[in-house]
This record gives C-alpha cells, sequence and structure tokens, in this order.
C-alpha cells in the first residue's frame, strides 16, 4: 500500500508551528532534570527534553536550553549542574519544575522536591531521581534561538535496586526498574513501551 503524505513548509509554517511538528515526529526523548546552583546560591530546577550524549571518551552528554533561562545563566557562572533521571513516579514533579519561576525562586522549594547534595560539583539533584550525573560544562554553543551546553560527567551514582549483573559481569541499571520517562509531542510524557533485545550483527 503506497503511503500517502502531507507536505509542510517551514516557511509557510513559521518556527513556531515547525518546531511542534518536528518535536511530535522525534519521539520518544529522554530528559534531562537539570540542577543548578547559581553565583548567588539559588538553586535551580528544570527539565530539558532536547538530552542526548555527545562523547564516549571523554564520556560527555548534551541539553539544549530553548533561550537563555535561569538554568543556561547559573551555568555559564558556575560552570557546573546537574542530571537527574526523572522516573515515571516523578512526572508530576517534574512538570511543575517547568514552570516559569522567577529567578530568585528554587524549583526545589516552590516544588518541595528533596535537594541531593552532589559528591564533586556544587550543584544538587533531586533525592529520590534513580540516578544522577553531575557534569563540568565543557561548551555552550549558540545555535539559533538556542544554546547547546556540553556537559562532562564526572560522577554517576544509581539506585542500588534498579542495578542489574548481566553474564558479562557487567553491573547495568535495568530499564524497566529504571521506568524513566520521556517527552513525546503536544503535553504527551511517556513511559516505556515493549523493549526489543537485538545484538549488534557481526560482518560476515
Amino acid at each position: 500500500m503506497e503511503i500517502q503524505r502531507r507536505s509542510f513548509d517551514p516557511d509557510e509554517l513559521g518556527a513556531r508551528e515547525t518546531t511542534l511538528l518536528v518535536k511530535s515526529l522525534l519521539i520518544p526523548r529522554p530528559i534531562a532534570w537539570v540542577g543548578t546552583r547559581d553565583a548567588d546560591g539559588t538553586d535551580n530546577l528544570a527539565p530539558h527534553s532536547f538530552f542526548t550524549m555527545a562523547s564516549e571518551d571523554p564520556p560527555i552528554v548534551l541539553f539544549t536550553s530553548s533561550g537563555r533561562k535561569d538554568t543556561l545563566r547559573a551555568i555559564e557562572q558556575t560552570g557546573e549542574f546537574t542530571i537527574s533521571l526523572i522516573s515515571a513516579a516523578q512526572r508530576e514533579a517534574a512538570n511543575q519544575t517547568s514552570a516559569p519561576y522567577a529567578p530568585e525562586i528554587s524549583e526545589f522549594d516552590a516544588a518541595r522536591i528533596p535537594a541531593l547534595p552532589s559528591q564533586l560539583v556544587s550543584a544538587p539533584a533531586v533525592a529520590d531521581s534513580p540516578a544522577v550525573l553531575e557534569c563540568r560544562c565543557e561548551q555552550v554553543i549558540p545555535v539559533g534561538d538556542s544554546f547547546v551546553v556540553l556537559g562532562r560527567v564526572l560522577h554517576v551514582s544509581v539506585d542500588e535496586s534498579v542495578l542489574r549483573t548481566d553474564d558479562r559481569g557487567r553491573t547495568l541499571p535495568d530499564a524497566r526498574l529504571l521506568d524513566p520517562m520521556s517527552r513525546l509531542g503536544r503535553n504527551e510524557w511517556a513511559q516505556l513501551g515493549t523493549i526489543h533485545a537485538m545484538d549488534r550483527p557481526q560482518q560476515a
């Protein structure tokens, strides 16, 4: 059966509608729940769904700040941040931290989220998150009206209850036990569905 496609012209749609369309296609997207502490000592916590890994060696992750927000300003001031994984049980709290709070208000306090002191950076993380990355900012790259933040992973802490050791002796998080939230289109969030395990094929 031939697929009937509808064409969309970004010039006709405009940037906002094109972005909504593309975000509804690039799914699911993992969410970086970014914790910061600015130069004045105010803690900030906000979800960012443009988030992935940028480098294996050294381990560098990236997220994108849409515009110049409190998270970005704090990272530029201190060079440090945390990323907490959002489990399904935390989705309401995480969504609350996306509200447009004033810079002097801590989302940890406003959303009543317990903070976890970090091991190597000043920024706090979410105490009941199943996994936390502590990061040092490597680079901030302006892209259009946004800013790509690259962070070197300095420390990783994972809830023991979500770790499993496989038959190769590697202890890694179990995706089902992490139960991570992801972003879809519109106002939609999602949990994991069916998981397919497929080994990478070897060249003959």
